[in-house]
C-alpha cells in the first residue's frame, strides 16, 4: 500500500486496524541492494558474476521487513526517486509492507554485496545516498506529523544522507518525545550523539558505538556495563542493546542488566543481522513480551539473518525454533 507525499494523509482511513499503526519506521537513507556471487574477486580484471538478487534495503526498511514477516503489520516511511527507489517501492509492495515513499531531487542509491565463491568472503559495497535540499528535508517532518494516529513505536534506523543537518533525528526525537511515542534508535556518529542527549526508549551501539557515546577510544570489557548503565541512569535511554557479534548481544535497563550467547549456526551473510535484531525486539515488545524474552526474541532474529545468503534477512521458522531454544538456556546477569 503506498501514499505519496502529494496526499492529504490520514493513516486511519487505511483500512487498518486501530492497533496496526503500532510500528512505524523511518528511513531517510534507504538503498536498492544488489546481491551476487563470483568466482573469485582478482583486481584489474572483468569479473563474470551470477545473476543478481534484488531486495529492498536501509535499516528501518529492513525493520520493517522483518516485523511483517514475524506476523506484524509495520508502515515503512523512506524516501524514494529515481529507478532504484520505484524498485524498492515494488518490492516492498510485493512483500506486503505497508510504505509511505516521498520524493527527493536525487535518487535512491544501490548498495552491492558480493561473494567471492572461493574464499566464501563477503565484499560490501555501501553508497552515499542522496543530496537533500532544505526544502526536501521538511518533508520528513511534514509526513511524521500528517501521521494522525499515533504510533506507539517509531524505530529510526540507518545512516544520515549527504545534505541532512547531524540533528536531523534529535529533532524528530524530540518531537516523538512530545507526542508520547517510543524511539528505537540504530544509527552511528553524531546523528547517534546527539539523538540520544533527547532521551530515547531504545538504542542499540555496537562496541565502538558504544565507545563513542562515552567519549573514549575503546572500552574495555568492565567498563562497557558501566557506561551503558551511565547513559541510561542519565535518561538518554530507558534500554541499551549493546551487539556483540557472535556473543549475541548485552541489555541494561533500569531493572537490569542480561546478556543473550546465540547457538553456533552456519554463518552465511552478517546484511541486516542488526535490523533484524532490533526489528525482533521491538516486536516483542509490542506484543508484551518481558524485557529477558525481548532480548532473546531480539538474538533469535539477529542469528537467524546470518542464517541466509546475502540481503535476505530472517525467517520467521528459523527465529521460532531459535527462540524456543534460547529460552531453554540459562539467562547470564
Amino acid at each position: 500500500m503506498f501514499i505519496s507525499i502529494d496526499w492529504k494523509f490520514i493513516p486511519n482511513q487505511l483500512s487498518k486496524k486501530n492497533n496496526e499503526m503500532s510500528i512505524v519506521t523511518l528511513t531517510i537513507n534507504p538503498a536498492l541492494d544488489k546481491s551476487t556471487t563470483v568466482a573469485r574477486v582478482i583486481p584489474e580484471q572483468k569479473l563474470r558474476c551470477n545473476s543478481p538478487k534484488y531486495d529492498p534495503g536501509g535499516g528501518g526498511i529492513n525493520v520493517a521487513r522483518v516485523i511483517k514477516r514475524l506476523g506484524g503489520d509495520p508502515t515503512a516511511i523512506f524516501q524514494s526517486a529515481g529507478p532504484a527507489g520505484t524498485m524498492v517501492e515494488k518490492l516492498l509492495d510485493k512483500e506486503g509492507v505497508s510504505a509511505i515513499p516521498f520524493a527527493t531531487e536525487s535518487w535512491t542509491r544501490e548498495n552491492l554485496v558480493v561473494i567471492d565463491e572461493s574464499t566464501n568472503q563477503q565484499y560490501r559495497f555501501g553508497m552515499p545516498g542522496p543530496t537533500y535540499t532544505t526544502s526536501e528535508q521538511n518533508r520528513v517532518f511534514e509526513i511524521l506529523k500528517k501521521l494522525t494516529m499515533l504510533p506507539e513505536y517509531l524505530v529510526i534506523s540507518g545512516s544520515n544522507a549527504p545534505g541532512l543537518p547531524d540533528n536531523i533525528y534529535s529533532k524528530i526525537c524530540t518531537w516523538a518525545s512530545k507526542n508520547g511515542i517510543k524511539v528505537a534508535l540504530d544509527t552511528s556518529g553524531q546523528p547517534l550523539q546527539l539523538a540520544v542527549e533527547k532521551g530515547v526508549f531504545l538504542v542499540k551501539p555496537n562496541l565502538k558505538e558504544l565507545s563513542e557515546l562515552a567519549g573514549l577510544e575503546m572500552l574495555k570489557g568492565h567498563e562497557q556495563v558501566e557506561i551503558a548503565k551511565g547513559l541510561v541512569e542519565k535518561g538518554q535511554a530507558e534500554i541499551i542493546i549493546v551487539s556483540l557479534g557472535p556473543r549475541g548481544a548485552m541489555m541494561v535497563s533500569r531493572k537490569e542488566i542480561n546478556y543473550v550467547t546465540p547457538p553456533t549456526v552456519v554463518n552465511k551473510s552478517t546484511v541486516g543481522a542488526g535490523d533484524s535484531m532490533v526489528a525482533g525486539m521491538i516486536w516483542a515488545f509490542s506484543k508484551g513480551f518481558s524485557e529477558k524474552n525481548a532480548l532473546r526474541y531480539g538474538v533469535a532474529c539477529g542469528t537467524a539473518a546470518t542464517m541466509n545468503e546475502g540481503t535476505e534477512l530472517c525467517l520467521q521458522s528459523h527465529v521460532e525454533d531459535l527462540f524456543r531454544w534460547l529460552k531453554k538456556q540459562p539467562y547470564h546477569q
